[in-house]
């Protein structure tokens, strides 16, 4: 986050962000899982202007649906560890500019929910049988 004027500025960090500084606000909803009433909240809650972003820009859904459940619960998501497999390597991440896009999501959800709801976390829930610390 950067002081733009008068209002925060937010910038898309990206995986390698979280992995430099081992903190994170929202986990890409391919990989997460949450309440089904967030479904229907993001259906029928969900500022419109919002959806039709999303809609017309064929991105930034992953974003707007951790601003609604962050700003329904005040709470940071939880990074359960555990894998994904990509099929295939191109996709949405991989066109020019994605960063800078994502970026304008935050930008643009962030000022439509009059505040920044994502909370930021180091929290990881991984599995105790094949971590020696506690």
């Amino acid at each position: 986050m950067q002081a733009s004027g008068n209002r925060d500025y937010y910038i898309y960090g990206g995986w390698w962000s979280v992995w430099w500084t081992g903190t994170y606000s929202m986990v890409l909803s391919k990989a997460a899982f949450f309440h089904k009433k967030y479904l229907n909240m993001y259906t029928y809650e969900m500022p419109a202007s919002i959806r039709e972003y999303v809609t017309r820009n064929r991105n930034c859904e992953d974003i707007a649906m951790s601003f609604l459940v962050a700003n329904a619960t005040d709470a940071p998501a939880i990074w359960v560890k555990g894998k994904i497999f990509e099929i295939g390597s191109t996709g949405i991440s991989s066109l020019g500019g994605h960063t800078e896009k994502r970026t304008q999501c935050m930008n643009r959800f962030a000022a439509e929910f009059g505040k920044m709801p994502l909370v930021h976390s180091t929290m990881k829930a991984v599995d105790s049988r094949y971590i020696w610390f506690w």
